[in-house]
């Protein structure tokens, strides 16, 4: 089954997300953080192309899940899971591999609303107030997950 909602993500200048996932219909609310992953980008993927191991966590539940997405974009980024890791160094591979065994969980998001400068502070300070003041740019946009049960 796929969900669909609005996700607010503060892309951090050290590489790392933080944001939330909203599903309007069953008022259900994700958190989203993840870490950039270091690694050589293979040539034929652009200069804005890199790998985040990304973590949902269901805050009813606080059941975490993982995946490696191919993050894409600056400052207004869309990402979705790795189709291909080929090209990769080996433990970034394994580490995709491990994040998700059974290749189930499938996101992709793309940025329709990018906010910078104060109107992302003032974005920051009102819903993810630990973040301000760090240098972050807000996405906002429709974000799908296929795979994550939030009956559970």
């Amino acid at each position: 089954e796929e969900i669909q909602g609005i996700a607010s993500i503060a892309l951090l200048p050290s590489g790392s997300i933080s944001g939330h996932f909203v599903h309007p219909p069953s008022s259900s609310c994700l958190g989203l953080y993840g870490t950039e992953i270091p690694c050589a980008r293979e040539c034929s993927r652009a200069e804005d192309y890199r790998l985040i191991n990304l973590t949902l966590l269901d805050y009813r539940t606080k059941k975490e899940t993982s995946v490696i997405v191919e993050c894409r974009g600056q400052d207004a980024s869309r990402f979705h899971n790795v189709d291909d890791v080929h090209g990769w160094e080996e433990d970034v591979i394994k580490a995709a591999k491990a994040s998700d065994p059974n290749n189930h969980l499938q996101i992709s998001f793309e940025c329709e609303t990018l906010k910078a400068d104060e109107d992302a502070e003032r974005h920051l300070q009102r819903f993810l107030p630990a973040l301000a003041n760090k240098g972050a740019v807000v996405n906002i946009g429709t974000m799908k997950i296929k795979g994550l049960d939030l009956e559970e």
